[in-house]
């Protein structure tokens, strides 16, 4: 499976996210997804699957899970919007990877790229950045990936000049 992964588009879809996910199977939103017209795009061109972000409103709320818990291709995936990075999660979220021991964790919120392992919780933490125009990232960036046979692999970083 090929994923695309993004987050934080506060509202906005940037176009060329058609182009960079034409090959993915879904598409994972890690929240502040902003409108439900990015939500109707999105789910338009591909199976989508999200967690509600600090800005999503109570029809967001009411549509999308904070925490989303699932298996896919042997992999055990946690999303969730607001986590920390490993060593300096948030007790919350630190609990439920406890209980959860998910293989790919996956967060938002800071706007920040960064995909790294953890050793304590045996885990490949992925925030796959911020894709909207709101926000203090000069960079706008997202995710690809392959999930197959339990692995996780074929990572591309996305990279995008921001149009201020």
């Amino acid at each position: 499976m090929r994923i695309g992964l993004l987050s934080d588009t506060h509202s906005f879809v940037e176009p060329v996210i058609f182009k960079h996910f034409n090959a993915c199977d879904e598409i994972w939103h890690a929240g502040d997804i902003g409108s439900l017209d990015v939500v109707e795009q999105l789910s338009d061109f591909k199976p989508f699957r999200a967690v509600y972000g600090n800005i999503d409103d109570h029809k967001m709320r009411a549509t999308f899970p904070e925490d989303l818990v699932f298996e896919l291709e042997g992999v055990k995936v946690l999303m969730t919007h607001i986590a920390g990075y490993p060593g300096k999660y948030n007790p919350r979220v630190r609990g439920l990877i406890q209980n959860h021991k998910p293989k790919l964790f996956i967060c938002g919120h800071s706007h920040i790229l960064k995909v790294m392992p953890d050793k304590r919780f045996n885990l490949l933490h992925m925030n796959p950045g911020a894709i909207g125009n709101h926000g203090f990232h000069q960079v706008k960036t997202m995710l690809r990936f392959t999930i197959e046979r339990g692995t996780i692999k074929d990572l591309d970083v996305i990279e995008l000049k921001r149009k201020i």
